[in-house]
């Protein structure tokens, strides 16, 4: 059931835009560089992009599915607590809170600063620029949910724009570079999807803000769809215009090939103007984190896993103003503290195994009958595939980065203790009343 006192007013483009905002940030400005080290000639290049494309499309259609089932405020947290167990749910919304959201929020506010204080040099510091950013978006979503998604559209827009422009000026004035690379192994382009497959995730946070869509068994799915195929085609084309201007072996030196590839198709006013739009696309990013997250918080509040008081709405706009407060404090403490950086490699992998376990609940669903107004194509073959990639995934970081992944572990299951104290507070509270 919706839960009460959040107000319905997101359309469907409104949650497309938050699906696509979501996704977009500042990586995909770099990260085709990263893709092109790795995966050598121009085919395997473009072929890791369809393939991330084809993997976050197969996400799509697991969380259409639940979303379409069960249409709660939550989502993920939601699926989780129905179909595995409270314990899982809430350990995903303590991995969220503490590392994932708002150390990614942390770091997209400082790569925000840093660009906005190269267009208008400004006496204060990153982390200044960045507390200030994540201050004015939180008051705006504090405002309600109908100021934080037109926000959050507004911004998107202008992040398609940019990345329009970028496609534009590479088509139409970027010249054929020569494009031979290295020579490409299934190791490399195995490399390659890492990268890939981090820059299309984010979908899944139109989920948490279910329960404030006019219809979300219908605009849901059709948002998550939507959105994750305009996304394919832009980051494909993106990839496209980066090889063709600049070449494979030019793409794997470039350290910023977004930023090259508007200099040389458009001079110092190209690359003034991709700094503009890589800054406002990192704000855009920011601004859905902060209209998304909060209602899973909400919901543990709901039901009684954490503290009471952020389950509270604003009685005027209707907003979890105390779960959105919350959250953008902490990011501004971890911005200002400056370790972001290393606070969101903890749980990345964390990340993929709560996919994984998220998509395994629809084989729970259905053999309870439970159904929505979508189903997974191809089910059980493509919901195992994707699971199958989500723990590609986790294996790869674990290989890679085994400090940080355990750090990551460690802080996740430190919750299992503060869930049991909640639950057992929450008891007491019942047996009180009763």
């Amino acid at each position: 059931m919706p839960a009460a006192g959040l107000a319905r007013r997101i359309g469907l483009f409104d949650a497309t835009m938050i699906v696509m905002g979501g996704i977009v940030g500042s990586g995909i400005f770099v990260t085709p560089a990263d893709v092109a080290r790795s995966a050598g000639s121009p085919a395997l290049i473009l072929g890791a992009w369809v393939v991330g494309g084809v993997a976050a499309l197969l996400g799509a259609f697991v969380y259409a599915e639940l979303s379409s089932a069960r249409p709660e405020v939550g989502g993920q947290y939601a699926y989780l607590r129905e179909a595995v167990h409270p314990l899982a749910a809430f350990l995903y919304g303590w991995a969220l809170l503490l590392v994932i959201q708002t150390g990614g929020m942390a770091a997209t506010a400082i790569a925000f600063a840093r660009y906005f204080r190269e267009l208008l040099p400004i006496p204060l510091g990153e982390g200044a620029v960045a507390a200030a950013a994540v201050g004015a978006l939180t008051v705006i979503n504090c405002l309600g949910v109908r100021a934080g998604s037109t926000a959050q559209s507004a911004l998107m827009v202008l992040k398609i724009c940019a990345l329009a422009a970028l496609i534009g000026a590479g088509l139409l004035f970027g010249g054929a570079a020569p494009s031979s690379g290295a020579p490409g192994s299934a190791t490399g382009f195995g490399a390659a999807l890492i990268p890939v497959l981090f820059a299309y995730g984010g979908w899944q946070t139109a989920c948490f803000v279910a329960g404030e869509m006019k219809d979300p068994r219908r605009d849901l799915p059709r948002a998550l769809l939507l959105g994750v195929l305009g996304v394919i085609a832009l980051y494909t084309l993106v990839a496209f215009v980066c090889l063709r201007t600049l070449g494979a072996d030019g793409l794997a030196r470039s350290s910023a090939p977004a930023l090259e590839v508007m200099t040389r198709t458009l001079g110092r006013r190209g690359a003034l103007a991709i700094a503009a739009g890589i800054s406002l696309s990192t704000l855009g990013f920011l601004s859905q984190s902060i209209l998304t997250a909060p209602r899973v918080y909400f919901a543990m509040a709901e039901d009684g896993l954490f503290f009471r008081a952020v389950a509270r709405v604003h009685p005027r706009t209707r907003a979890p103003i105390l779960a959105i407060a919350l959250q953008g404090a902490l990011a501004i403490a971890i911005a200002l503290a400056g370790t972001f950086e290393a606070i969101t490699r903890y749980v990345v992998s964390m990340d993929f195994v709560f996919f994984a376990l998220t998509a395994a609940c629809i084989f729970i669903f259905r053999r309870r009958g439970v159904r929505g107004t979508f189903a997974m194509p191809g089910h059980p073959a493509t919901t195992g595939a994707f699971i199958a990639i989500c723990a590609a995934v986790v294996l790869s970081t674990w290989r890679a980065d085994p400090v940080h992944a355990l750090a990551g572990l460690g802080i996740t299951l430190a919750g299992i203790p503060a869930f049991f104290v909640w639950r057992s507070r929450s008891a007491a509270r019942t047996d009180l009343q009763s």
